[in-house]
């Protein structure tokens, strides 16, 4: 059996290292990463959610249908789209007045979508309606994967580096400023927000610490289902 080559669309390149630990855990074996947004060659799209938002904007447009059966994606074995659901939170007026026009054009779900936490599970759900209104006439095939981390990847990372009594880890999934609290740990733990480097340095944790992340993030867990549903 050869490797899997796994495409990612993503929110930012330490998403790509936390997602990539995770996978090293649950699959076990080796496979190809290939971050495909953000994407130095398409700098237009921006990253951040706005440029998942635009990347599952500009599938839909590209392709109708299960996106296994997109031509672009084709070399693929499998593909998961990562959208934090701290997005929940967000506006689309937070990325400017042209993408809320846009939004309103096109009758894109509404933003904010946020539930009440616990559970999480329960924004996780609306925010993947968004997700689904984003790509249009595409849709998620038996190859596609959706990653929706509560909060966020960060999550992930607070559950593996840290005792499950740690204040950090108390309502992990509800708590939106996690892993912002990450860069404010002693010199010894601390992890630099949003620093690719220092995310690198610390995902091997994620992968160590696998069923700690799953036993206080419950969407760490779906996402492995998933992952292990769709690439057997």
């Amino acid at each position: 059996m050869s490797d899997p080559r796994i495409a990612l669309v993503a929110e930012g390149p330490t998403d790509y290292e936390l997602i990539k630990a995770a996978l090293q855990a649950i699959l076990q074996r080796p496979f190809f990463l290939t971050l495909l947004q953000p994407e130095s060659s398409l700098p237009a799209l921006g990253g951040g959610w706005g440029g998942v938002l635009k990347w599952c904007d500009a599938a839909g447009k590209r392709h109708a249908g299960p996106l296994d059966a997109d031509p672009t994606l084709a070399l693929f074995d499998l593909l998961i789209i990562h959208l934090d659901v701290d997005v929940a939170l967000k506006q689309y007026s937070d990325y400017g007045p042209e993408l809320a026009a846009e939004a309103v054009s096109k009758a894109w779900p509404a933003l904010p979508c946020n539930q009440p936490c616990p559970p999480a599970a329960n924004t996780c759900a609306a925010l993947q309606a968004v997700l689904l209104g984003w790509l249009g006439q595409a849709k998620p095939g038996g190859k596609t994967v959706l990653c929706l981390p509560a909060q966020s990847t960060g999550a992930w990372l607070v559950a593996a580096s840290l005792p499950a009594t740690h204040a950090l880890c108390q309502g992990l999934e509800c708590n939106p400023a996690a892993e912002a609290g990450l860069a404010q740990l002693p010199i010894a733990s601390r992890v630099k927000r949003k620093s690719a480097i220092e995310y690198r340095r610390h995902a091997a944790s994620i992968d160590t610490n696998w069923a700690a992340v799953k036993a206080l993030c419950s969407r760490a867990g779906v996402f492995a289902q998933a992952v292990v549903a769709a690439l057997p």
